[in-house]
């Protein structure tokens, strides 16, 4: 049961609305469930010998401004409280005589009329559709003062939770205050009408969100801003400095043909300039020169980037795991390290990473504060993920994909065991979703490089695969992997042992350092995690069988569309999409 307030200053417009067709002709027989005195005549049921509903209606709004006209200058100049109140879609159909007592208790909850106080403010619960009602009451009670409406959401809200126990509906998860501004009904109207597939508040927000991810510098974000195809308008102060920005999208228009803008502050909590400044400051994105243990010379930027990137992400999972507070910046750097992966993946992820992205955007905030802030790893690692450029779906770059993607899953599921240790039911809803996207996009990323090593583990002969088999049933006794001949489980691991242990490194004391990295309950396929940290520590190709073929001495490798196409992801090389969507294109460098 989802309530939304806004405050107004017309009684009578807003009751011509509500018992109007609606913009869309939605409104269907509306009519009173509710009112103060359980006796307010009724626009939409009038039972009068010669009914006239306009004069009805007229007579139900004097009868609601008058306290506010009695009482004057001393009343609110936004004297309307309005509230529609919403059941899920799932829910059954309350009856006339359940809304009512919703209402009721809502107004008692906010203290516009308390149960039993005769003063109380007026108030009519109108319905006109199935599944919500409209509150609307005057802000003036009987002795002419003003109602103390302190937290009326929160308590609303903490009122509809209780509601939705005891009668039996959809409970939702309880806020804490630091969601994002969702559209409103205008909004969503405007984008069906327009076409657009969402509202343009949500495009700008994750446009933002994508340009901010991995920045160095406050005038980095707002070139990349631009450079995403937004408008963006900087405000500044006499002194030149900068206070603050808005954005709109182009092509979004009042009815003046004005650009609509929107204050990043408006699009989230934490997208306002003196917030983004903050986390400028705290962790500054300086992109470290790649090692030479992240991978071969000819492996592309974005599979270097991504080996290198999953280290950085495995000690964030640690440092959640610990539950510290602190670990409240590791999230926030974990966002934009998704925001990053999701612009830069492979098409066949792209649209699963950006889902992830979107959904643990919610998980980034909450009331918790850090101490000591530092985020440096983190967005240091976004930014190396934006300039390395789009990885490919095949080789080396869809295999680091999957890599990477494998540990993303197990630093989400830490995010939302972090938050429901805190009761942070949005945020660590929030985090599951988003490891669930990260999990269908793990098996797009992961099914060639994976088939082949199950391939190549089934191909070893009989007395080197019962060696390493062997082998994972010493280290990991209780992790269920079999080695009694069913199929497949293990065939990838063993091929990995196999070729770990052909490059020199010992076998059993790799696996044993890989299986106590962390934790493994979390895992969906604990194989599947064991194989990729393996190739990472063994430095073992992502994609297997792609470093043999290797060009001979005194050869040039021929320039086939996938070699032309590493090129242009090439940092410094320009890439311009043919169709410019804010929240799909990479910032160009």
């Amino acid at each position: 049961m989802v309530p939304k307030i806004r405050r107004g200053s017309r009684t009578h417009g807003l009751l011509v609305y509500l018992y109007g067709p609606g913009r869309r002709d939605e409104h269907v027989d509306p009519h009173l469930v509710g009112s103060w005195d359980g006796f307010a005549s009724d626009p939409g049921r009038d039972t009068s010998p010669d009914p006239d509903p306009k004069v009805t209606l007229a007579r139900l709004a004097a009868a609601l401004d008058l306290r506010v006209k009695q009482a004057g200058t001393k009343a609110p100049a936004e004297h309307v409280w309005h509230c529609s109140v919403r059941t899920d879609p799932g829910d059954r159909t309350l009856t006339d005589a359940e809304w009512n007592t919703v209402a009721r208790r809502l107004v008692h909850a906010v203290n516009l009329a308390p149960e039993g106080d005769s003063d109380g403010c007026r108030w009519v619960a109108v319905r006109h559709a199935d599944d919500h009602i409209h509150i609307l009451a005057t802000m003036v009670r009987g002795d002419l003062r003003r109602p103390r409406m302190n937290y009326d959401f929160k308590k609303a809200q903490a009122e509809c939770r209780r509601i939705e126990k005891e009668m039996d509906l959809r409970r939702l998860k309880p806020g804490d205050g630091t969601g994002a501004k969702t559209p409103t009904s205008a909004e969503r109207f405007k984008a069906e009408r327009t076409g657009r597939p969402e509202a343009p508040r949500e495009t700008l927000r994750e446009a933002v969100r994508q340009a901010l991810a991995g920045t160095a510098t406050e005038e980095e974000f707002f070139t990349r801003l631009r450079e995403a195809g937004l408008r963006v308008k900087v405000r500044h102060a006499p002194s030149g400095d900068a206070l603050g920005y808005n954005v709109a999208l182009p092509g979004d228009r009042n009815r003046h043909g004005e650009p609509v803008w929107y204050p990043g502050s408006k699009l989230a909590p934490d997208l306002s300039l003196p917030k983004i400044r903050l986390r400028l400051a705290n962790g500054t994105a300086e992109q470290a020169a790649p090692s030479a243990a992240d991978g071969r010379s000819d492996w592309s930027p974005p599979a270097r980037e991504r080996r290198s990137v999953t280290g950085i992400a495995e000690r964030a999972a640690d440092l959640l795991d610990d539950g510290d507070d602190n670990a409240a910046t590791q999230l926030v750097g974990v966002g934009e390290l998704l925001d990053a992966v999701a612009q830069t993946s492979p098409a066949a992820t792209r649209a699963e990473l950006a889902a992830a992205a979107r959904a643990f955007e919610r998980a980034t905030r909450s009331h918790v504060r850090a101490e000591r802030a530092d985020t440096r790893a983190l967005r240091s690692a976004a930014r190396g993920i934006v300039q390395a450029g789009g990885a490919l779906g095949r080789g080396e770059d869809g295999g680091t994909t999957a890599m990477l993607l494998s540990t993303l899953v197990l630093v989400t599921l830490a995010a939302a065991h972090w938050h429901s240790a805190r009761g942070h039911a949005q945020q660590a809803h929030a985090s599951r979703q988003a490891a669930a996207h990260l999990r269908t996009a793990y098996q797009q990323a992961a099914a060639t490089p994976m088939r082949v090593l199950h391939d190549q583990g089934r191909a070893l002969p009989e007395a080197q695969r019962r060696t390493h088999e062997a082998t994972l049933h010493a280290v990991l006794p209780k992790q269920g992997v079999r080695a009694d001949g069913t199929p497949t489980r293990t065939d990838a691991l063993v091929a990995t042992l196999a070729q770990a242990e052909q490059k020199g490194h010992d076998a059993e004391a790799l696996l044993r350092q890989a299986a106590a990295m962390r934790e493994l309950d979390t895992a969906e396929d604990v194989n599947d995690v064991l194989v990729w940290r393996l190739r990472r520590l063994a430095q073992l190709p992502a994609r297997p069988g792609e470093a043999t073929r290797r060009p001979q001495a005194g050869t040039r490798p021929t320039k086939t569309p996938a070699n032309r196409t590493s090129e242009r992801n090439a940092p410094g090389v320009t890439v311009r999409p043919a169709v410019p969507d804010p929240r799909s294109r990479a910032p160009r460098r």
